[in-house]
């Protein structure tokens, strides 16, 4: 029986009363929407990243898989040897890399500065099936302009940049940029969200780095500035651990997130990203498009159309379009 995530996060609030979890998830919750020092962890204490795990991980998991699909649609023959998850706190996105490359033989390094998450992040890989989660290394680091990193073939920075100031913010992705071959980027789905991603995004392309996902192309965003912001979904399912520090009836939430995946590898882009939930109306499809000629635009799918209106129907928020196996009629 393979141990998955919500597997080895379900013995991880035994013995923390409800009430300590669920001030524990309020104040991470404030932290996580509003402005956070950078002057200290988030997480204080074993309560904190408790709360924290069964809170955010298994969101941020699934909007960094949801990313690195992206990016392995891109390049598919493509395999990390080694991968440095930066601020990577209890591990999520190391999970997530573990899932994407589950054949892999990929040794995983995690930093953070806030000791409690590493301790409970190793406490939990050692469950995982996989080798490089069992494996991987858990160091104290304060994520910063002097991390020291060493070169990697991916490097993960998610949910991290918001923690942080400006200047070192740029230090980081520079860092980044200058140790690995891929380098994803993944903030919160929100206008600010927006801003840091794109911002990194400047930073990977100026290093040399060639975006593979989610968009079409390497040029400027055609967005303009404060009229809208890049972002996705990724469907969460809630367990009883979740729903316990949570609240909530239904039985998944949607993430909200934007990201960025960058390389020096060989990788072919989509032809365009979905980047609006589609419409589907009576015999019709509207989706809204990033193209890889840096245009944004929207395109009307009818039955006329053939399988290509069958899949457009079938296309999610985020995808690329159009699918490979699509043809006009």
């Amino acid at each position: 029986m393979n141990t998955t995530l919500p597997d080895a996060l379900a013995g991880l609030l035994d013995g923390l009363p409800q009430g300590r979890a669920a001030q524990a998830v309020e104040r991470l919750i404030a932290s996580y929407r509003g402005d956070t020092p950078t002057d200290a962890p988030v997480l204080r204490d074993r309560a904190d990243v408790a709360a924290y795990a069964a809170y955010r991980m298994p969101a941020t998991f699934e909007a960094v898989r949801s990313a690195l699909d992206a990016f392995r649609a891109a390049a598919p023959g493509w395999t990390p040897a080694t991968h440095t998850d930066i601020g990577g706190g209890t591990g999520a996105a190391s999970w997530a890399v573990a899932e994407a490359w589950p054949e892999g033989e990929h040794r995983t390094t995690v930093l953070d500065w806030a000791e409690p998450a590493l301790e409970l992040g190793r406490e939990l890989a050692a469950s995982a099936d996989s080798p490089a989660l069992r494996g991987a290394r858990w160091r104290r680091a304060r994520i910063g302009a002097s991390m020291g990193l060493e070169p990697a073939d991916l490097i993960t920075v998610s949910y991290v940049l918001k923690e942080l100031d400006g200047g070192t913010r740029e230090a980081v992705v520079r860092q980044a940029a200058a140790a690995g071959q891929t380098v994803l980027v993944v903030e919160p789905g929100t206008p600010d969200g927006y801003e840091r991603i794109i911002a990194a995004r400047d930073l990977l392309v100026e290093a040399g780095m060639r975006v593979a996902a989610p968009c079409p192309h390497s040029g400027q965003c055609p967005i303009v500035p404060g009229t809208d912001w890049c972002h996705f979904a990724a469907r969460v399912s809630r367990s009883s651990l979740h729903r316990r520090v949570k609240g909530g009836s239904l039985p998944y939430e949607d993430e909200k997130f934007g990201y960025v995946a960058a390389t020096r590898v060989p990788a072919t882009p989509a032809p365009s990203r979905v980047t609006r939930k589609p419409q589907i109306r009576k015999g019709q499809v509207l989706l809204d498009l990033c193209a890889a000629d840096g245009s944004l635009h929207r395109d009307t799918v009818t039955k006329r159309h053939g399988s290509l209106y069958r899949a457009a129907r079938d296309t999610p928020w985020g995808a690329a379009w159009p699918p490979p196996d699509a043809d006009d009629a």
